[in-house]
Formats: C-alpha cells, structure tokens, sequence
C-alpha cells in the first residue's frame, strides 16, 4: 500500500489557524517579561552596545558567556530573581573587546567585532 504525504498549502490551512495565531499573540504580549521591553541594540564600526533592564539582579549572580554570535545571559540557579536570554548577532564576537557594566539595574554589554582575518600572501614571481 503507497500513502502519499500530506502537502499543506494556504488553500489547505484550516480555518481556526488564524484564532489559534491570534491566541498566541495576546499571550505573547500579556506573558511577555518586563525585562525584554527594556532591550536596546546600537551598533558602531567596532562593536554592539546592548543595553537591558535587569532590576534586582547583582552582579554577582549574572553569567554571560560568548560564543561565535551568541551571547548568552542568565542569572546563576540560586538567584533570588532568575532570568535567562540569547541574542544572535550577524558577525562574530571578539570575547577580549567585549565588556560588561551593570549599574542601577541596567546592564550594558559592549560586544566587540571581530575582524576578519585574512589569509592571502603574495607570492613572489621569479
């Protein structure tokens, strides 16, 4: 016996899909976490600057880690206030132009770009 697989296109979608997206909305913005309107991407030549509201947080119960284009931030398992995020930036980031400052509930990530490097060599014609 040959079962042909199920191919859903936009004429094939049932009517409740557009109830059940709205439904994820209003959830999505009633459950959303005040620390991610407090979220701000700048950008220069050298580095991405974020800045993000974590009031109540200490510092020493923040880790944040760097990896290719992730930056990874969370609050330690014993934190009294747990919050956990990654962002994925479009370039790689220079761990050692990377800096982190958090003062009056504000954390401010400076993340440095790393620069490509190049590996051509001229070669000499004899």
């Amino acid at each position: 016996m040959y079962f042909a697989p199920a191919v859903r296109t936009r004429a094939y979608v049932p009517a409740t899909r557009g109830t059940d997206r709205s439904f994820e909305r209003f959830i999505n913005d009633t459950f959303t976490p005040a620390s991610w309107s407090g979220l701000k991407f700048e950008q220069d030549e050298q580095s991405w600057t974020v800045t993000l509201d974590l009031p109540g947080v200490p510092r020493e119960d923040l880790a944040i880690d760097v990896e290719g284009t992730v930056v990874r931030i969370a609050t330690k398992a014993d934190a009294k206030r747990a919050f956990k995020a990654a962002y994925e930036l479009p370039e790689d980031i220079d761990a050692e132009a990377t800096s982190a400052k958090l003062e009056h509930g504000v954390l401010t990530l400076v993340l440095g770009k790393k620069k490509p490097v190049s590996s051509a060599r001229q070669i000499e014609v004899k």
